[in-house]
């Protein structure tokens, strides 16, 4: 419950950050026969693709090293199907959000990486 306890706060952090900088909130939590992709937000008729990873603030590894390559066939898989079941014909791009929470699940730290892959 705590792992998905800190992916909700994760995501939720995200959703802020993206707003802040002008992005569009498209949906959270898409999913497909292919997998689930956290947020689809559009910035500049670019369509973004987010994955969100959330870690507490002492992590063996760095959050947007869970984005394996199993994970991002997935991911481009299912922006595949968003993008013709909504006839968009907007540029796609792959972006990760890398969360730091603290104890207390506040946020220490925030990192968006564009073209992640």
């Amino acid at each position: 419950m705590i792992k998905n306890k800190t992916g909700v706060w994760g995501e939720l952090f995200a959703v802020r950050y993206l707003r802040n900088n002008d992005y569009k909130i498209l949906t959270t939590n898409y999913i497909s026969r292919f997998g689930e992709v956290d947020i689809i937000a559009e910035k500049n008729n670019v369509v973004c693709f987010v994955e969100v990873k959330t870690r507490t603030d002492d992590p063996l590894f760095r959050p947007a090293d869970a984005v394996d390559e199993s994970k991002q066939e997935k991911i481009e898989s299912t922006s595949k199907q968003f993008l013709a079941r909504f006839g968009m014909q907007n540029n796609a791009r792959f972006d990760v959000c890398e969360v730091w929470l603290n104890d207390e699940m506040k946020l220490s730290k925030l990192n968006y990486i564009e073209n992640a892959f």
